[in-house]
Parts: C-alpha cells; sequence; structure tokens
C-alpha cells in the first residue's frame, strides 16, 4: 500500500500549534495539548493504515480541527466538565451511531455529516487503541 503522505508533518504541519489556536484563554492550552496527544495517534493511524485518498484524509484533519475547538467552547460552557478526564469527556461527545456532537457555530448538513463520519472513526479508534489517559 502507498501511504499518500511520507509523514504525519507533511499531513498536517500545522499540528503543534492546534492547542494555541483554539484556546479562548491560557488555561485551555493545557485540555488542547491533551487533545492533540488522543488526536496525533489517530491522524498516524489514518494516514498510514486506512488506505484514504488525500482529498479523504484533510477532511478527516480539517473535521478534527473543527472538533478539538468544539470541545475546548464546551469546556467553557460547563466549566465541570474541566475536573474530568478530557479523554472521558470526548468519549462521551462521539457515538458510535450519530457519531460526532452538533457543532457550533452550526454546520452545513453535508459538513456536520462530514464530521459525523470522522467522529464514528474517531470514537471506534479511541475505544480500541491503548492510549494513556489524558
Amino acid at each position: 500500500m502507498q501511504v499518500p503522505y511520507a509523514t504525519l508533518q507533511a499531513y498536517c504541519p500545522d499540528l503543534p500549534e492546534w492547542p494555541q489556536r483554539w484556546r479562548i484563554e491560557e488555561r485551555d492550552l493545557i485540555p488542547g495539548q491533551a487533545l492533540l496527544e488522543l488526536f496525533a495517534p489517530f491522524l498516524e493511524h489514518l494516514r498510514v493504515h486506512s488506505g484514504l485518498a488525500r482529498k479523504t484524509l484533510r477532511r478527516h484533519r480539517d473535521n478534527l480541527w473543527m472538533l478539538g475547538g468544539d470541545l475546548i467552547r464546551r469546556l467553557h460552557e460547563a466549566p465541570a466538565l474541566r475536573k474530568r478526564p478530557l479523554r472521558d469527556t470526548l468519549l462521551e461527545l462521539l457515538d458510535d451511531d450519530e457519531g460526532a456532537p452538533l457543532i457550533y457555530p452550526p454546520l452545513t448538513e453535508e459538513d456536520q455529516r462530514s464530521v459525523d463520519s470522522t467522529g464514528r472513526k474517531l470514537n471506534a479508534f479511541l475505544r480500541s487503541a491503548t492510549i494513556k489517559k489524558g
């Protein structure tokens, strides 16, 4: 199988900057970094093992970006979520059938379906992978 991107860096060059871009305030950097620790292995898995086309990989990458930003927003709307492990909160938002939560601001139906597809894949990956809880 030919890997569409030689490295994760080529696939997602700005990945290390995501926590900084998601943040609403400085304290968001810690959960943002924790999200990155969950998203990076998933992105690498998609890059190496999925056999997906570049366009599809970019779509999943962009959907993770939106999902991460939405999760940081939710931490501000429900501060009690900050007291829970971020992985647990993320897994509660993801669903085998529905996929991802509704993203705010609202997306088009087509874009939300795309995020849902990524959410289902991420959910399956996180539940089957042995990723340290964060």
